[in-house]
């Protein structure tokens, strides 16, 4: 089976908004930031709708503003202990581009998987990013002028 996600790359010039996930499916982790995303609930009506849902959790705003729904996801097999806790084989993330239209203020995470938002330069992601998505960022969004 597979787990269907949803996820946002916010930019705001040169730089990207980034959750440090601290909690994942196995349970405690040793921290890696990423993209604010995260897995469709039974009660979300539409993918738009859960990654507002997600983007509030995660990063305690609102102020957010869909750019573009991209094409190409974010894709990746579960490990064997995630496989066996989920039921779930791998996961299919539908990536957006977002606009963060707050001052800032706002910015903290209400769930207990993220322990910091931070906006970091573009140039300072590839290494603290998953694989995944740091390819996904490097073909998709990198060097491409959107605003």
């Amino acid at each position: 089976m597979i787990r269907r996600a949803v996820g946002g790359i916010i930019l705001n010039v040169d730089n990207v908004l980034l959750v440090h996930k601290v909690k994942g499916a196995q349970g405690k982790i040793s921290g890696k930031w990423d993209f604010p995303k995260g897995g469709m609930e039974q009660g979300d009506i539409d993918v738009e709708q859960a990654l507002f849902r997600e983007l509030k959790e995660e990063t305690g705003s609102s102020q957010f503003v869909i750019r573009r729904r991209f094409e190409q996801k974010i894709c990746f097999v579960f490990d064997a202990i995630v496989r066996e806790k989920l039921g779930l084989e791998r996961q299919e993330t539908t990536m957006f581009l977002v606009e963060y239209t707050g001052d800032g203020t706002d910015l903290a995470p209400q769930d207990d998987e993220i322990d910091e938002v931070r906006w970091f330069h573009v140039d300072e992601i590839s290494e603290l990013l998953f694989p995944e998505a740091w390819a996904f960022f490097e073909q998709n969004v990198r060097n491409r002028t959107f605003f």
